[in-house]
């Protein structure tokens, strides 16, 4: 059993390795697009969100460098500087709860998107003051990882537990994780569905039909993102349709209609075939995961996948009907007779 004092010399070693694992963290989320409008960087103009939110980012990436990397008295210097961040951080967080409440602490980049309140500038406190406690050590922190024994485990553990408890990124995690918005009122940024949906086979078939590589509009109904390209399709013009869903199955989550532009006729479709006729607008609506679950099973991927060998082997200007090799139209409905 590790007495009170061996327990107070491994609370002090193990500081700076764990500020420096905290530190390398937050630089690596600064790297996201998410990190420039919390913590800090909403007291800076808009021009100038994104430059301070990489400083700060390469500031935090130096300091976890010094505090594993060096001893001695350099590394005092190091220990003392990342303290004065963690404190000038906990200041400066209070009036960003008064200038914009519902800004993250931005502690770690963008992970910690709910309102910081009281915990964000007592956890910054708290590892100031943890700085301050390496003062005094001849050891680097990568010694201090080599030479860790179980009472520096046990109060690594403790440590981590509190300053969890007090940050606000668990409890947003488990916020999205358990309480997910349904998909209609999900923001989805129009950059993940054009990344969506040029990654998905349904766009790479109908990339020879379109005559533009933007869409002409976009819009959004519900679940899903459409957009539209203007197309031609054996020399007539057609507008090709796709629906990109929010956050649906990479099996799901693309589908597309080709509409001849002079008739107003669906030409085509790709991307889901349902076994059984789409049922009638129900009375009550039914909830977001039970009406995923119902979606998910009307789709037939077999049927999909013929439709898309079907517009593989004849592309556009190669055969005047679109039918899959069972001699079907895209929508299954058997051909009628001449």
């Amino acid at each position: 059993m590790p007495m009170l004092p061996e327990i107070a010399e491994a609370a002090r070693e193990v500081q700076s390795p764990l500020l420096a694992v905290l530190l390398l963290l937050g630089a690596l989320a600064r790297t996201t697009r998410r990190a420039g409008g919390t913590g800090l960087t909403v007291l800076a103009p808009g021009r100038l969100r994104r430059p301070s939110t990489v400083a700060t980012g390469l500031l935090e990436a130096a300091l976890a460098v010094g505090l594993l990397a060096v001893g001695g008295l350099l590394g005092e210097a190091v220990r003392i500087l990342a303290a004065c961040v963690f404190a000038v951080s906990a200041v400066a967080l209070l009036p960003v709860r008064g200038r914009a409440p519902e800004a993250g602490c931005g502690c770690f980049g963008g992970l910690g998107r709910i309102p910081a309140g009281w915990r964000a500038p007592a956890r910054a406190g708290l590892l100031s003051a943890a700085a301050l406690a390496a003062l005094g050590l001849e050891s680097a922190g990568w010694q201090v990882v080599a030479s860790a024994g179980p009472t520096h485990a046990g109060v690594l553990g403790a440590e981590l537990l509190v300053l969890a408890l007090l940050g606000p990124e668990p409890r947003g995690t488990a916020t999205r994780r358990f309480h997910r918005e349904p998909c209609d009122l999900r923001g989805v940024s129009p950059r993940h569905t054009m990344r969506v949906l040029r990654r998905s086979e349904v766009w790479r078939t109908n990339v020879s039909v379109m005559t533009g590589s933007e869409p002409g509009d976009v819009w959004r109904q519900g679940c899903w993102r459409l957009l539209r390209y203007d197309g031609t399709r054996h020399g007539r013009r057609v507008d090709v349709v796709y629906a990109v869903r929010a956050g649906g199955r990479r099996d799901t989550a693309v589908r597309a209609v080709l509409i001849d532009r002079a008739s107003g006729a669906v030409v085509a479709s790709f991307g889901a075939v349902a076994r059984t006729t789409l049922p009638s607008p129900p009375r009550k609506l039914p909830r977001p995961r039970q009406a995923a679950r119902r979606d998910a099973g009307r789709y037939d991927a077999a049927r999909a996948a013929r439709t898309l060998r079907a517009a593989r082997a004849h592309p556009a200007g190669s055969s005047p009907e679109a039918r899959d090799p069972d001699g079907r139209d895209p929508d299954g409905r058997e051909p009628t007779p001449a």
